[in-house]
């Protein structure tokens, strides 16, 4: 077929698509079960991975649960048990090199495999909206969760070319949230993000297999927005946010501003 039949064909697909995306907007989401499924989570010491945990649990899955800090980890197991859930908890340092070679492997044999041959699975990636938009003072910060963004959007893209529609894929995207990373962080437009709501939004978004989850939802109008406005209009709505924050731990304790 040349390309201007494939151009032709690909209308009609797009306006379905627009019209199918409306319809849903009216249909409630069907939400999957988890219960029985084997989860791993990683971060499950603390903050937004122990509270992902406990949710996993109160759903009866059964839990792989990773951190560095072993008294977190096995705090959290515990409690999961005491939720009546199977959990295993493991000591995993990711500050060491050879340790992350070597379990990113064990992960990649002991579950990517299994997905693969089953066609079925979920992977969620934890980003931040600084995946998709910037802040001054966050190069680092920003550039890690940009390569969070991609590695999402490229592993959705390369199941879908092999056809393997039942492995899902969700991308978690807030803004900043109250776990102590950024230290006393402000904005004129959004609240600061306490770690129940967002957690909630991710179990949300993985029960209805939503690609990538925004919190707040309305964010995805900003990035609209960062499209279509000019460069001059875009950083006026920069200075409008007022961002602003003492320091990101690890770095320099001076007051940072957008």
């Amino acid at each position: 077929m040349n390309l201007f039949m494939e151009l032709l064909l690909l209308l009609p697909i797009i306006i379905y698509s627009y019209i199918e995306a409306f319809v849903k907007l009216f249909i409630p989401v069907k939400r999957k079960c988890v219960s029985g499924e084997l989860v791993l989570i990683t971060g499950a010491g603390h903050g937004i991975g122990r509270l992902t945990a406990y949710e996993f649990a109160n759903r009866q899955s059964k839990l792989v649960l990773w951190d560095i800090n072993k008294h977190g980890i096995e705090e959290t197991a515990a409690e999961c048990r005491r939720l009546g859930a199977t959990a295993h908890a493991f000591v995993v340092d990711c500050s060491k090199r050879e340790e992350i070679y070597s379990v990113a492997e064990k992960t990649t044999k002991a579950f990517l495999p299994a997905m693969m041959k089953n066609n079925h699975g979920h992977i969620v990636t934890v980003a931040s909206v600084a995946g998709h938009s910037t802040a001054s003072f966050m190069v680092t910060y920003c550039s890690s969760k940009f390569a969070a963004v991609g590695f999402h959007k490229a592993l959705t893209q390369e199941l879908s070319a092999l056809g393997k529609d039942g492995i899902k894929t969700s991308c978690l995207c807030p803004v900043f949230i109250n776990t102590g990373f950024i230290k006393n962080p402000s904005t004129r437009l959004v609240k600061i993000l306490e770690p129940e709501k967002v957690v909630n939004k991710l179990l949300e978004g993985i029960l209805t297999n939503q690609k990538m989850i925004f919190v707040p939802s309305f964010l995805k109008i900003h990035l609209i927005l960062e499209n279509i406005l000019p460069k001059r209009a875009m950083a006026a709505v920069y200075k409008l946010q007022n961002v602003q924050f003492d320091a990101v731990v690890g770095y320099r304790n001076r007051v940072m501003s957008d």
